[in-house]
């Protein structure tokens, strides 16, 4: 048993996709309803949101019954939500799914179309259902805001300008909660590049329907993919892969500009990666972030990297070596062949067991709070990780 694809006897889980909705929408002004009995709520507020503690937003679970599941009421569902809505007048509304919506097969599309006809606020129905991890959750959530709220083709700024997609607390997080978010807009600022929007912290959504004011767009998660194609086929705006990082970030603006040029869309900044020689490192976590990470390491370090998307990434992105690695038996074998392990801490024993050098890189993703105040700007500086690899 031990050895089948998909048992994990000693790695967690990443937070559901159902968390990564709740988490993109956050900030958004609309009304977020998890279709559950209780669990999967319970779980996004306690582990999976840090903005809980100083910023109201509209989460709410359905309280679905055992009877409702069997019976198929889908009517005390729409009833509820609407009659929140009356209350509330959210901006939207979203209903995302979890395990048992899934095994009744709940239409949540059809759902969201009658809860719109009654309330008349924008709905959205997103068939997650707690199975896949985060990055898809963001990736529906903001792929339908780029659907549904950036219908007008604005002028584009004076000044070259991007929108970040994909920017969630559960990839960017910290003691403060914005840090990252910060950097990233100061770095594109002292490159002579505006920010239009940020998808979704510290932004509002009537800014993101400006989106199409801008030059391109920056996908700094994968949660930001089905966003930037909406983007892009619907006002030609070219997007370029990449996760601000001290390292490599100046070949990111260097490509950011090459899209300004040219209008060259689906770039992947991080591509183009030094072979290293010595050591092995892999990075293990979200697959933008491990493998602009895998880029500033072989730049400031000179070893060889490997970076393993752990969550819901395309192969296509991948670098020439990296792999996708979503359960404990290709984590495994990948660590198995590495020296250097750069991961979460709930992977250290893990890699311990397997006689491998761990340091650890907290994502908030993957162990919820508990090592939030260990997570670093990664954006300004990585020397805590570049010194321990040229000290080993």
């Amino acid at each position: 048993m031990s050895g089948n694809i998909g048992t994990a006897r000693f790695i967690s889980t990443y937070a559901a996709d159902s968390s990564g909705v709740c988490s993109a929408l956050y900030e958004l002004g609309g009304m977020v309803v998890v279709h559950d009995a209780s669990g999967c709520n319970s779980t996004y507020t306690t582990h999976d949101e840090p903005r809980w503690s100083y910023m109201d937003s509209y989460v709410f679970i359905s309280g679905l019954t055992e009877t409702q599941a069997i019976m198929g009421d889908d009517e005390k569902l729409i009833g509820d939500i609407a009659a929140a809505a009356e209350e509330l007048a959210p901006s939207f509304i979203a209903i995302a799914g979890t395990p048992i919506p899934m095994m009744i097969g709940t239409d949540f599309k059809a759902i969201a179309l009658e809860t719109e006809r009654r309330t008349g606020i924008p709905s959205f129905g997103f068939a997650t259902n707690g199975m896949n991890s985060y990055v898809s959750g963001v990736d529906m959530a903001l792929g339908a805001i780029a659907e549904r709220f950036v219908t007008e083709r604005y002028e584009r700024t004076e000044k070259p300008s991007v929108n970040i997609l994909g920017a969630t607390p559960l990839d960017f997080s910290g003691s403060d909660i914005y840090c990252q978010i910060k950097s990233m807009k100061q770095l594109f600022e002292r490159s002579g590049i505006e920010t239009v929007s940020c998808w979704a912290m510290g932004d509002s959504l009537e800014n993101m329907a400006k989106a199409s004011s801008a030059w391109a767009n920056v996908v700094v998660s994968y949660g930001g993919m089905s966003a930037a194609e909406t983007l892009k086929k619907r006002f030609s705006t070219p997007y370029v892969i990449g996760r601000p990082t001290d390292g490599f970030s100046e070949k990111l603006i260097q490509d950011i500009r090459k899209a300004f040029d040219t209008g060259e869309s689906g770039i992947t900044a991080y591509s183009g990666r030094k072979k290293g020689s010595g050591k092995k490192a892999l990075l293990i976590g979200e697959g933008v972030a491990c493998e602009s990470m895998a880029y500033a390491l072989a730049e400031k370090t000179g070893v060889q990297t490997a970076a393993a998307a752990a969550t819901t990434f395309d192969s296509k992105l991948l670098c020439g070596g990296d792999a996708l690695a979503t359960d404990e038996s290709q984590l495994t074998q990948l660590i198995a062949d590495a020296d250097i392990v750069i991961a979460d801490p709930l992977y250290k024993t893990f890699c311990q067991r397997l006689g491998r050098e761990f340091l650890s890189l907290p994502h908030e993703g993957f162990s919820g709070r508990m090592f939030r105040s260990g997570i670093s700007d990664t954006v300004s500086d990585i020397s805590f990780i570049t010194d321990r690899i040229n000290n080993l």
